[in-house]
């Protein structure tokens, strides 16, 4: 690699050719501050912020996008760039809904520590105030322009990492906002309601539809009976919320935590995520045997159904009729577990806790009332389930390691590993195979479609056939896939597609990481880390092993692809266009 040597505030640094300032300076440990930038996402130099004194430049240069020369001389923080720092984010606070004591993002806002690094203690430029009305037709993501500061790094997560694109500057100037086309609501565009432009917003112009107050109003009548589920994805992500390092497994104190905010039980969303293992595994087995439509498509993640809904109707054929763990829970809550426990359905309230925002859209969708009821009644983010525990004054560092309710919170390292990408696929596979072969699986680990690469390929051989598989994360990612499969250059049994990079792990729903902490570490791969330990630690890896599983089908379901399976466990899809009214 091709090094330019560089002068940086007095240090002589060797930078490779082609990297920006930015990056020389910070891996010399030197801090310039940004705020529109995203490390591969968003580098445009549009906030000003992290202008530096060339020596020799007429004028100011930002650091993000100025590419390293030799003999170059910078400094990055000369009065000029001092005042014109202070000077660009005064003007940006003018022009800013200041209600930091009521905002979602209080204490976790960069616009907010920026504030305080330069020490702004007044706004000395006062005028007319740009007016927007709030959009919170979206049943998953509140638009709050009023609060935006035009960094466009929604924009760039919506367009590159999702390939969604609904999202864009309208009007020039003064009048610029950050909204979908004729700035309609998010509900009326092909939105997937993935809030991957709530996770990169760096205030708080994006968050997703709270509805704490309707589960503390749901733990207050003494009429219901309150259950509640957790996602794989939360146990490794809900202790950053509490100043945990992230990465934490808070299994059993998040249970702990859960019961003391007066849940009546507290179960296993990896439950019914061994359960869709076992109905997707056999479905898959019964495509490959009667000619069914393949490649088999998962249908864990609700961004990604609603995506091909818009985008790719023609696949809708391929995905699979199993709805998520999520929704297998509700529909099992309000009949199985009402039956077991004696309660009358109708009395059952069925909270989610997942690291997704469109599970609150999913749980909404028609479809989803097999049980006689709104399988889910209320969908909570890791954030808003932080929020709840703070508000009843429970510090989760604090408490006891408890376990899960039975019978719906019995679960194994296959269903827990659905957290990250490539968990739906590994755990199928363990499954597939045995359920084929009837041979015990050697190795558990199909290190093939882990990681965090964009797509990923493998094949297992079942009885002599090749089975080609792929793994893809983030919706650009499912679009180079699914075009791959339409124009014929890849031909596939089974593919795994989840809308989030990452996989759940990186949910529209998880803990905020700033742009500062994307820099420093990949928070998809620690928290990925942290899921495979789990599986790791488990007694029961295969999700076919659960003993849960085995009664459910047992004393209810009968087998899998049975009728009461179908009636309660499966779905079907809408095709949608690409420019709906109303989605």
């Amino acid at each position: 690699m091709e090094m330019v040597e560089l002068t940086i505030d007095g240090q002589k640094i060797k930078a490779p050719k082609g990297s920006t300032v930015l990056e020389a300076a910070r891996s010399a440990g030197i801090k310039i501050p940004t705020l529109c930038h995203l490390k591969d996402i968003n580098e445009i130099g549009a906030c000003r912020v992290c202008v530096v004194e060339v020596q020799g430049a007429r004028s100011l240069q930002a650091s993000c996008v100025l590419p390293v020369s030799e003999g170059m001389v910078i400094r990055t923080n000369s009065p000029a760039v001092r005042e014109s720092r202070k000077t660009t984010v005064e003007l940006l606070l003018s022009d800013h809904k200041r209600e930091c004591l009521t905002c979602v993002r209080n204490t976790n806002c960069e616009l907010q520590n920026l504030a305080e690094e330069l020490g702004i203690r007044d706004i000395p430029y006062e005028g007319e105030k740009s007016k927007h009305p709030i959009d919170d037709f979206s049943p998953s993501i509140v638009r709050d322009a009023e609060k935006c500061i035009l960094c466009r790094r929604c924009v760039s997560a919506c367009s590159k990492l999702q390939g969604v694109a609904v999202i864009s500057p309208n009007e020039r100037g003064f009048e610029t906002v950050i909204a979908p086309a004729f700035n309609q609501s998010l509900n009326d565009v092909a939105c997937t309601m993935c809030g991957q432009c709530i996770n990169v917003c760096p205030v708080g112009a994006l968050k997703e539809k709270e509805e704490i107050d309707k589960v503390w109003e749901a733990l207050a009548d003494p009429e219901k009976h309150v259950v509640v589920q957790t996602a794989p994805a939360i146990r490794v992500s809900l202790g950053e919320e509490f100043g945990l390092e992230m990465g934490s497994p808070v299994m059993g104190k998040m249970v702990a935590a859960l019961r003391r905010l007066g849940f009546d039980k507290v179960f296993d969303t990896d439950f019914t995520a061994d359960l869709t293992i076992m109905e997707e595994g056999h479905e898959l087995l019964e495509r490959l045997e009667k000619g069914g439509k393949l490649p088999l498509l998962t249908s864990c993640s609700p961004g990604w159904v609603k995506f091909c809904e818009h985008y790719y109707p023609e696949f809708l054929e391929n995905i699979s009729t199993c709805k998520s763990p999520q929704q297998m829970f509700g529909a099992l809550a309000k009949t199985y577990y009402a039956e077991k426990a004696g309660i009358d359905p109708s009395k059952v309230f069925v909270v989610s806790i997942m690291p997704c925002t469109a599970k609150k859209y999913e749980a909404q969708r028609p479809e989803m009332r097999d049980s006689g009821y709104q399988d889910v009644d209320v969908v909570l983010t890791t954030r808003e389930a932080a929020r709840m525990l703070k508000e009843a004054g429970i510090d989760l560092k604090t408490l006891p390691e408890e376990e899960f309710d039975e019978p719906l919170g019995i679960s194994t390292g296959a269903g827990a590993i659905f957290g990250a990408t490539g968990g739906v696929m590994e755990a199928a596979l363990r499954t597939v195979y045995e359920v084929v072969t009837g041979k015990e699986l050697e190795n558990l680990d199909f290190v093939e479609v882990r990681g965090v690469e964009g797509i990923k390929e493998s094949e297992v051989e079942l009885n002599g056939k090749k089975i080609k598989v792929a793994v893809a994360h983030g919706l650009a990612n499912a679009r180079k896939v699914l075009d791959m499969i339409k124009n014929g250059e890849a031909e596939y049994h089974f593919v795994e597609i989840m809308c989030c990079p990452g996989g759940c792990v990186g949910g529209g729903g998880q803990p905020i990481v700033t742009a500062q902490e994307r820099w420093e570490r990949d928070y998809r791969e620690v928290r990925g880390k942290a899921i495979y330990e789990v599986d790791k630690n488990m007694p029961l890896r295969k999700s076919h092993e659960n003993p849960a599983v085995k009664a459910l089908y047992e004393e209810f379901l009968g087998k899998p692809l049975g009728e009461k399976s179908h009636h309660l466990l499966h779905t079907h899809y809408t095709p949608r266009s690409k420019y709906p009214k109303h989605n």
